[in-house]
């Protein structure tokens, strides 16, 4: 459906809500409607409404106008000259302005940002586009613009004040990284204490019983898993919060490959899984990302697969190019995923079931640290799986040239 049924559909739903909230006072009696003045009303005469800003008057009637300018998200009609035709009453006090000036102004002249007329014109040619500005006339306040193509030509502009959510996100992502720091000093020290026991206990002439040995080791064991979760949930949080840049620049996909499954073929053979390439004779072009982050995908992804493998099985990486991009797929012959939790296996701390009764489960982070970063190489990543027949989990990176 296009963008402006949708929002049609919405104004009518409110208008029929409103209607039926004024027939229900105006029936408890005239007197009483005839000497009260209704906010909203004083309110629409304050501010010209949004069906009368402008001589177009297309797609916008009566009452549906009216309510427009009582919603908190900014509407703005933009000309296919990107110029502004109609703005509701939320768009017009987020740019602080009045209508009469914000009327038939360009988004240079709104924004004074040359990257909101580019997202502009990614969304006439794509069909949507988003951009995140801090206001000119008032540092402390973040919008985020939203543009969709409309059909009738032109474009939609919606303005949503986002300053408390980044807030709240900022908060939340400073907590974590105050947390995870204060966690790894004690969590490391742990560590040397455990590996130095164990050190000791291990030395000829030293009497310990097996039940302790078997306790050093499993605190060992789950300090590292510990220590694992604190540094991915540090990493996760740096990503989600943009902290964390990714550093692009020509990557050769097929060396990267190489390199990470001669780092965990030592893991692999303590499992008595073997490690397998298949790649094209002619070799994968470079693509266009980070080489470090996308190795940390790569090792993730292939850690998981052995870990989660039987023994005696395989593990295959291959490579493919298509349509300017490369897609890398790691497939395993292990217990597969239920279909019900392969939407979900990307999410943070999400782990399927069988993870758990093995006692092999990780963090649950890694997969949501792999999706973002795929996500940031503007690529994608996703899970094929048949239960008792293994699973393969592919992602997609830009040729380097095909997409800046």
């Amino acid at each position: 459906m296009q963008f402006e049924h949708l929002l049609a559909a919405a104004l009518g739903f409110a208008g029929g809500v409103a209607l039926a909230i004024a027939l229900a006072r105006r029936s408890r009696g005239q007197e009483q409607a005839t000497t009260e003045v209704p906010t909203a009303a004083a309110e629409t005469h304050a501010v010209a409404p949004m069906s009368t800003l402008a001589g177009d008057d297309r797609g916008w009637h009566g009452d549906l106008g009216t309510l427009a300018d009582h919603i908190d998200l900014g509407i703005v009609r933009l000309g296919s000259g990107l110029q502004v035709v109609r703005a509701n009453r939320a768009a017009v006090r987020l740019l602080q302005t009045d209508a009469e000036r914000v009327i038939g102004k360009s988004l240079m002249e709104l924004f004074v940002d040359h990257r909101v007329n580019e997202a502009a014109l990614a969304a006439i040619e794509d069909g949507s586009a988003a951009y995140e500005i801090d206001l000119r006339n008032d540092a402390e306040r973040r919008v985020l613009l939203r543009f969709r193509r409309s059909h009738e030509g032109g474009l939609w502009l919606l303005l949503d004040d986002v300053t408390e959510l980044r807030r709240l996100q900022r908060i939340r992502t400073e907590f974590i990284d105050n947390l995870s720091h204060e966690l790894r000093t004690p969590l490391t020290t742990i560590r040397l204490l455990t590996e130095t026991l164990t050190q000791d206990v291990a030395r000829p002439g030293v009497d310990v019983p097996e039940r302790v040995r078997e306790r050093i080791l499993k605190i060992d064991v789950e300090t590292g898993h510990l220590a694992q979760m604190v540094s991915e949930l540090l990493d996760l949080s740096r990503i989600e919060g943009g902290a964390e840049e990714l550093h692009f620049d020509n990557v050769r996909m097929g060396e990267v490959i190489n390199a990470v499954v001669e780092r965990l073929r030592t893991f692999a053979d303590r499992q008595l899984v073997g490690l397998e390439t298949a790649l094209p004779d002619e070799g994968l072009p470079p693509v266009w990302g980070d080489e470090e982050r996308l190795g940390q995908v790569l090792v993730n992804l292939l850690h998981n697969a052995v870990k989660f493998s039987p023994a005696a099985s395989v593990v295959t990486i291959s490579g493919d190019v298509s349509g300017g991009l490369v897609t890398v797929a790691v497939r395993d012959q292990g217990v597969g995923i239920a279909d019900a939790d392969l939407d979900r296996i990307f999410e943070r701390f999400y782990k399927v079931d069988k993870a758990r009764q093995r006692g092999q489960g990780g963090t649950g982070l890694g997969l949501a640290i792999a999706r973002h970063i795929i996500e940031g190489h503007g690529g994608r990543i996703w899970a094929e799986s048949e239960e008792g027949r293994g699973s393969v989990f592919k992602f997609t990176v830009p040729v380097a040239g095909a997409r800046r």
